[in-house]
């Protein structure tokens, strides 16, 4: 074994030689043309990889170098057996911290979110930009089948159209099936699931007014006619379906139906009344329903009611509501953290001084703002730049994601104007807010106050937010290996390729040099093997 071993390690070194030999040969042969063509073409190569690679990056916020690494090389070069127990285990980790991130970038209704013919359509028709994106209006006719479907709608006429309107995707289609259930309504008397009692000539859909009222009315005052006569409706069927709620299962699932229904219903009215400028009145209906339906927390009707007493400046009941939901048992939101900021901020805003505070140091109170501020960037650090007005804001979409950029387009959207109205804060923001960044720990591997930042929120932005808003990322996504090292690569053989087409002698002499200084140690090594072994044995073996 020991003889095999040398006389292969004396063979291979055979070969080397013979080799370098031979491409030392060709390379002397070489003119400076060739070393043109071969820079010029390893630039063009580099820099097609590299543009590939950024537009990969920019779409889907990876290199595809790496994910294709990632994905097949690493199995087959370094991959364990998958029926081991360790293999088992990461499975079952990686499966786990898939399902936490999509736990993390669940998307939410948004509770403030606009009417689509009243003021979506308005926006579309001036500018001729949609607003909303095909996935965002997807959710939220995935919601509509949640919220006002059953399984018992086939037996009646009025309920199966609406539950194949809430599944068609052309606007116009979704407005025909609303008008044609209401005139099946108003022609033929109809037999109640619940109670089996008929009622001919009364139009008793409410879902259908709904849909009316969010995509067909123009105006707000409109909208809320449309509603008024959908809440006359929902009303009935609800009182009908709560006496019979426990006579078996389908019985509760309508009943659950027409209690989504009817809240949904008494919601948009109170911000039919809030944007009709009749805050208070819409202070009461909320505070109604919320007291009526305390269980129903889907719909964060809170976040309705902090909008409408920031817009009275009734501070005293801002904060009691949010004594009662900022806790650390409930889903935080941009909401509760950026108006409980406001809050502190408002007490201190008004004489606060940024030279000042560097001279004599930060009060108390001044202190508590300032951790308040802190927190809500930490929570969403995107909504500083749309309160400081640094960006542009666009319409909200209808559904957002917590700590995404979505999220913090819905709220300043709607509470800019409860920041400038309050003297100072704004500046406060201003002075402070970039400190955040100091405190939260980086790479983000833990929070500080909250869970580490998500890494999935860019994605799930880009499908909410429209092609023409710039989506803000947070944290910014350090460029992958690839991308740094072919645009290097690409720069460098460029960068080689106008040298010698220049001055192609020089740049001859130097790529000899170069040769000869990367080959040095492999001559020394051969010339000693020269020295060490026999002549005449060294020429049997170049022989062979």
């Amino acid at each position: 074994c020991i003889a095999f071993f040398f006389f292969f390690f004396f063979f291979f070194f055979l070969l080397l030689f013979l080799c370098l030999s031979t491409v030392s040969m060709f390379l002397n042969t070489l003119t400076p043309k060739f070393y043109v063509a071969l820079t010029g073409t390893s630039s063009l190569i580099s820099g097609l990889i590299l543009i590939f690679e950024w537009w990969y990056f920019r779409k889907y916020g990876t290199s595809f170098i790496e994910q294709v690494s990632v994905s097949h090389l690493r199995p087959l070069l370094g991959g364990v057996d998958s029926s081991s127990p360790s293999n088992s285990n990461t499975s079952n980790g990686e499966a786990d911290s898939n399902r936490q991130s999509v736990s993390e970038c669940k998307v939410w209704r948004n509770p403030l979110n606009l009417f689509r013919g009243a003021e979506y359509n308005r926006y579309t028709w001036v500018t001729g930009r949609e607003p909303l994106t095909y996935y965002d209006m997807n959710l939220s006719a995935q919601d509509h089948q949640t919220f006002f479907t059953c399984d018992s709608d086939h037996l009646r006429p009025a309920d199966a159209i609406m539950q194949k309107a809430w599944r068609e995707r052309n606007p116009q289609a979704r407005i025909s099936a609303a008008h044609e259930a209401l005139e099946l309504e108003e022609s033929r008397g109809f037999i109640c699931t619940s109670c089996r009692r008929t009622g001919p000539g009364m139009k008793d859909c409410a879902t259908a007014y709904i849909l009316l009222a969010e995509e067909e009315a123009t105006t707000i005052m409109e909208a809320e006619r449309l509603f008024k006569q959908a809440l006359k409706a929902g009303e009935g069927c609800y009182r009908r379906s709560q006496q019979l709620q426990h006579h078996g299962t389908q019985y509760e699932a309508q009943h659950r139906r027409d209690t989504n229904v009817l809240v949904y219903i008494k919601r948009r009215l109170a911000m039919c009344s809030r944007k009709l400028g009749r805050t208070r009145e819409a202070v009461k209906m909320m505070r109604d329903l919320m007291k009526e339906f305390p269980l129903l927390s889907m719909f964060n009707i809170h976040e309705n009611l902090l909008e409408s007493l920031l817009e009275l400046q009734n501070y005293a009941d801002v904060q009691a509501v949010l004594a009662k939901y900022d806790d650390i048992s409930l889903p935080k939101s941009a909401t509760i953290c950026y108006t409980a900021a406001l809050l502190k901020a408002r007490a201190v805003s008004d004489k606060f001084s940024p030279e000042a505070a560097s001279r004599r140091g930060l009060s108390t109170a001044e202190m508590n703002a300032v951790e308040a501020i802190h927190r809500a960037v930490e929570f969403n650090p995107h909504v500083p730049k749309y309160l400081l007005e640094m960006k542009s804001l666009i319409l909200p979409p209808e559904h957002i994601l917590k700590r995404g950029d979505s999220e913090a387009i819905a709220y300043a959207f709607f509470h800019l104007q409860h920041w400038k109205r309050v003297e100072g804060a704004l500046n406060l923001l201003h002075c402070t807010w970039e400190g955040t960044f100091r405190m939260i720990p980086y790479p983000l591997e833990r929070g500080h106050l909250f869970y580490p930042y998500p890494i999935c929120t860019e994605t799930a932005d880009r499908e909410l937010l429209p092609m023409f808003h710039e989506v803000s990322v947070y944290p910014k996504k350090e460029l992958p290996f690839f991308i740094l090292f072919t645009a290097g690569l690409c720069s460098f053989t460029a960068m080689l390729a106008l040298l010698t087409y220049q001055f192609p002698e020089l740049m001859g002499v130097f790529a000899k040099a170069f040769l000869s200084t990367l080959f040095a140690p492999l001559n020394f090594i051969m010339e000693k093997v020269e020295s060490i072994l026999p002549s005449s044995l060294w020429h049997q073996l170049t022989r062979i």
